[in-house]
């Protein structure tokens, strides 16, 4: 069984990503700007921002008020109100078989850059929970990059530069960050030297069960007919 940190799992943070892919896509089919949209939902663009990345970051609230905006808060509803709870009992009727569960299927993009980038942020989202507990670990990666650094290379020296300021400074959003800038310093980050091998294979492993798929379950499809939802 993959084991989870005290950190989101490689699917959950796979499912805020394509939620807010599915929340930007939603945005631009409304033909909103980003400047309109968080005016709308009252927060700021980089807020907004984190939303359409599906940083964990933002309050489900915040999550909560872009759906409402996007008028798709009642899927939202119909979780809380408990239709899509699992139930490990198939339902049976009289004279029929048990009836087929819904389920949907969580895949990582067929899209290779992507998956090792989902990979990567959670390496190094692991490893920065390592550092925050242990500042020990912030000094084994500082002499990591020392070592780098006593041998030249321009295509990666102004990279090393930022890191020893993120590492002074504990700026862990640069390190974190889904923007190109943050790829660009998780592919030359000292970071995963801290990282112990069982947690290491840990992640792997979730990240290539994600590329397999993995099926998440709820209720049997034909309880869902006639709902109604609840009156306040």
């Amino acid at each position: 069984m993959i084991a989870h940190s005290e950190t989101a799992t490689v699917l959950d943070r796979q499912l805020l990503r394509q939620l807010g892919e599915r929340l930007k896509h939603l945005r631009k089919l409304r033909k909103l700007s980003s400047v309109t949209m968080a005016q709308a939902v009252g927060i700021s663009r980089t807020t907004l921002a984190s939303v359409e990345a599906g940083d964990p970051a933002p309050s489900i609230g915040t999550y909560l008020r872009v759906m409402s905006a996007l008028g798709i808060s009642g899927e939202l509803a119909l979780l809380a109100s408990g239709v899509f709870q699992p139930d490990p009992t198939p339902v049976r009727k009289p004279g029929k078989h048990a009836a087929q569960a819904l389920s949907a299927t969580v895949k990582a993009t067929a899209q290779a850059h992507e998956v090792q980038d989902l990979q990567s942020l959670m390496l190094h989202q692991e490893a920065v929970r390592l550092m925050r507990s242990n500042p020990a670990l912030i000094r084994q990666a500082q002499e990591t990059l020392d070592r780098w650094r006593q041998s030249p290379n321009p295509h990666t020296q102004f990279l090393w530069d930022e890191w020893s300021v993120i590492l002074h400074r504990r700026d862990w959003r640069r390190a974190l960050s889904r923007t190109r800038r943050g790829q660009e310093l998780r592919q030359a980050s000292p970071l995963l030297s801290v990282l112990p091998a069982e947690v290491r294979t840990d992640i792997l492993a979730q990240v290539s069960a994600l590329k397999n798929g993995i099926m998440l379950g709820s209720l049997p499809a034909d309880s869902i007919e006639g709902w109604e939802a609840p009156t306040p």
